[in-house]
């Protein structure tokens, strides 16, 4: 599938258990879960909306994190100083964090992608346009994946690859690689 650009929808009410607020690493022990947490009584919110609750400490725990799983990986320390700020920066909304964290990895895979935020909550998709918003979750499995077929490449620990990690888990072990790893799991 190729597309000429990227909706981001920009009003959707917020969803528990997603990939919104929180990714997967490996660390030397298993795959750790790094979560943004956000304030209670959201469930009905605008993920535009979505105010971080900063009175948790997350900033430093998903920095040190990183640092331990990835420090010895071969593109960390080439990588490190572009994220390094987003965990000094206090964010309020988890939206202008994700915004951030996305177009500091698509400048790192040299994809140029327009990005569009939507301006308003639509239920259904415009007609020509594919609805990808429900298609990735925690809890799918990797055979309802419609978008890529992972690509096993060398990962910091184990011997076994471990698929659908952060994308900070192929930039950090594949540096410029990792647009081609990208590329190579694209389905058609």
């Amino acid at each position: 599938m190729r597309f000429g650009g990227v909706q981001i929808e920009a009003y959707e009410h917020y969803q528990k258990q997603s990939f919104r607020n929180r990714c997967y690493v490996l660390t030397a022990n298993k795959v750790d879960a790094l979560t943004v947490p956000v304030q209670q009584g959201t469930h009905h919110q605008p993920i535009r909306e979505l105010r971080i609750a900063n009175d948790q400490n997350w900033r430093m725990h998903h920095w040190r994190c990183l640092q331990a799983a990835y420090g010895k990986a071969p593109f960390f320390e080439y990588y490190a100083p572009y994220f390094e700020p987003i965990y000094q920066k206090n964010w309020t909304f988890l939206f202008d964090l994700n915004v951030e964290l996305l177009t500091i990895c698509l400048k790192l895979l040299q994809l140029r992608i327009p990005l569009n935020l939507t301006e308003w909550y639509d239920k259904s998709a415009a007609i020509g346009l594919f609805d990808a918003r429900s298609r990735l979750n925690p809890g799918n499995s990797p055979e309802t994946y419609v978008f890529h077929q992972p690509v096993v490449y060398p990962q910091n620990f184990g011997v076994d690859f471990v698929p659908n990690l952060s994308i900070v888990d192929l930039l950090f072990c594949q540096g410029p690689s990792a647009s081609d790893v990208l590329r190579a799991g694209l389905r058609e």
